[in-house]
Order: C-alpha cells, then structure tokens, then sequence
C-alpha cells in the first residue's frame, strides 16, 4: 500500500487533480488526512484506473456545464418573450377601450341631434344617456338578420355609417315639421330588436287606416307631437 499527494496521483494517473477529486467524491479512489494534507491512498492490487474513464467523466463534467449554461439562456428567452407579449397585450387593451371612447361619443352627439329635435330638453338628456350605457354593457353586438337588413331596421351594435345612412332630413318636410320616420323614433327609445319587428309589423298593418301613419318615399313616419301612438308602439 503506497500513499501520495493529489497531485502526484494526477501525475500517477495520467488526469487532472478535478478527476482526481472527483473519484475521491465517487469512493473510486480511498484517501486519508493527515496535518491537514490529502493523500491518495492506493494498493499494490488495485490497478490504475483507465485513463479514457477519466477522459470520460471529465467529458461529462463539461457537458453538464454547458447544458446548464444553455438552459439558463433559454429561460431568460422565455421571461423576455412573456413580458413581450404581456405589453403587446396591455398596448392592444388600450387600444380598443380609446376606439370603444370615440365611437361612444360620436354615438352621444348623433343621438343629441335627434333627441333635441324630438324631445324636450331633459327628456332629451335622459334618452341619450340612456342609450350611450346600453351601447356600453352590450360589448358583443348581435349581426343584423336578412330580414331586418331588407327592411332597414338597424341593430345598436352596427357601426355608426349604418346610422347615418339615410341622409334624407325627415324634418325639412313640406307639409309637416315634426315628422320623424318610424325606424328613428324607434332607435331613440332605445327600443330591442324583437320589440322594433314587432312594431313595425302594426305600424304596416295600420298603415292604409290609421291616418296617424305617414308613408314617405316607402318608410313609414311619424308625428309624436300631434298624436299618441302608445297602442301601437306597446
């Protein structure tokens, strides 16, 4: 039985002192302290270790190491690309709650125009308000049915040019200067989709009989300040 330092089983073995300790670590290789040095101890039966086994764990060794390394950088890649797509996320939120502003205020000072020329004052504020907060729960307007689309009725949800798309003044009239059309006086009670096909199908009806009823240019119109029309528009 022989003992030597680290460095001299390095040399014995043809390794480096890392692969030295490293069999130390493993129980490969038996050591012994004394004042405060490592030796290496090692029998005359036990023959040297193959120096390819060293070359091999030293091998392994650094491939570890560069795995770490790589897996560090590619969970920096992962933090970097989230916090890139929560900004994109936050930028797109802001975006489309500044278009939801615009387009509510564009929505209030059309309905401002009808309602003055329709209502008194305060009924007039009542009436706008009340349909700028229904255009802002219903965030997922309905598309507008075949049927409703032929007959010109427009759904809130629809984009404001659908509106303003009749661009006749229904109040520049030679006869009358309160008429308004049915579709427009629907729109400013805030009536829903089924309640407006509903009335429209009685105004229709009534339409030849009711002397109340006015048809312009094929649309249906109304005098709400000359007349009472509460039973056909429950």
């Amino acid at each position: 039985m022989s003992k030597m330092t680290v460095a001299e089983a390095a040399e014995h073995f043809n390794v480096s002192k890392e692969a030295i300790h490293n069999r130390i670590r493993r129980g490969t290789l038996n050591s012994v302290i004394e004042n405060g040095v490592k030796y290496v101890v090692l029998t005359d039966a036990a023959p040297a270790a193959p120096a390819a086994d060293s070359r091999f764990h030293d091998y392994i060794e650094k491939e570890n190491e560069r795995l770490k390394a790589k897996n560090e950088q590619l969970e920096a890649e992962v933090n970097r690309l989230r916090d890139q797509r929560e900004a994109m996320l936050i930028a797109e939120r802001e975006k489309v709650e500044q278009i939801y502003k615009e387009r509510d205020e564009q929505l209030k000072n059309v309905l401002q125009v009808f309602a003055s020329k329709l209502l008194p004052e305060q009924a007039a504020a009542a009436v706008v308000e009340e349909a700028v907060s229904a255009e802002i729960v219903e965030s997922v307007p309905e598309p507008l049915g075949e049927e409703e689309f032929e007959d010109g009725i427009i759904d809130e949800g629809a984009p404001e040019e659908a509106t303003m798309g009749d661009t006749s003044d229904p109040f520049e009239d030679d006869d009358f200067d309160d008429l308004v059309s049915l579709r427009d006086f629907m729109k400013l009670k805030g009536y829903g989709k089924k309640h407006r096909k509903r009335v429209k199908e009685r105004f229709e009806t009534r339409a030849e009989e009711d002397s109340r009823i006015l048809v312009r240019g094929g649309k249906l119109h109304l005098r709400p300040y000359h007349y009472d029309y509460s039973d056909l528009l429950k």
